[in-house]
């Protein structure tokens, strides 16, 4: 259970600080090790951050390989442990429950940034817990007002840039479904060229055909006008008893 934050060298208890106790406690760790670490409060917020960051996936971010920072989250008591994890380092805040999850988000990366800046592939790598403490405290104290007195605007600019993220993940979306549709398109136009072919082999068949059922009638015709001619030659010559009649 989370105690009450209270300011060092005054009684615990919420105090109604504001913005000012909106942020209560971070850190930068390796590993689980906790390198440096800042508060300007009293509690047990550090004992069980350290919890929490036993519980975290080892390989969370995708191990030292440079992956995308990977993001947990704990709720205790009305506070959040927030954690952003990359290249085998854990940056921490516990912040109010009532904090917008983008002040954290924004603190978190500003200090994943800054620490990378200052100390990595240096003597971060191979620190003792807290012995940043010292050099990197204060920094870690600056960067918590900044977000502090800059949390509307960083809210404006983290839902611009969503809202971004958002038309461009749209864009993409159409593009994937407009070459979709070339796709389908293409093979319309291939069946459209298959149906084309096989309308001129049909054609040329029917060609065939009639030609074919033309000849078959013409030679019925020859045939019936044939023995037509035949017959009129038999009666010709069974009338006339022979081919010439003006004899009789």
């Amino acid at each position: 259970m989370a105690s009450p934050p209270g300011k060092k060298g005054e009684g615990g208890g919420d105090g109604g600080g504001g913005k000012a106790e909106w942020l209560i406690y971070a850190f930068v760790a390796r590993g689980t090790a906790v390198l440096a670490e800042y508060t300007e409060f009293t509690g047990n917020f550090p004992a069980l951050a350290a919890q929490c960051l036993q519980r975290l996936p080892a390989s969370g971010d995708g191990g030292s390989g440079g992956g995308a920072p990977a993001r947990f989250s704990y709720a205790c008591d009305g506070h959040t442990f927030n954690f952003l994890l990359h290249r085998g380092y854990a940056y921490c805040v516990v912040a109010k429950e009532s904090v917008p999850k983008n002040v954290s988000v924004a603190f978190l990366e500003r200090l994943k940034d800054d620490f990378m800046k200052r100390y990595g592939g240096g003597k971060a790598d191979t620190a003792l817990a807290k012995s940043l403490n010292k050099e990197y405290g204060p920094v870690i104290k600056q960067h918590m007002q900044y977000v502090l007195d800059h949390s509307e605007e960083i809210e404006k600019t983290l839902k611009v840039q969503a809202q971004v993220s958002e038309v461009k993940n749209i864009m993409l979306e159409n593009i994937e479904k407009t070459l979709g549709r070339g796709e389908k398109l293409s093979e319309l136009q291939d069946k459209t060229s298959d149906l084309q072919s096989q309308a001129q082999e049909f054609k040329k068949k029917g060609v065939k055909i009639r030609r074919k059922t033309w000849l078959q009638n013409m030679k019925i015709k020859l045939v019936v006008l044939g023995i037509l001619l035949l017959l009129v030659i038999i009666v010709w010559v069974s009338v006339c008893q022979g081919f010439d009649c003006t004899k009789h």
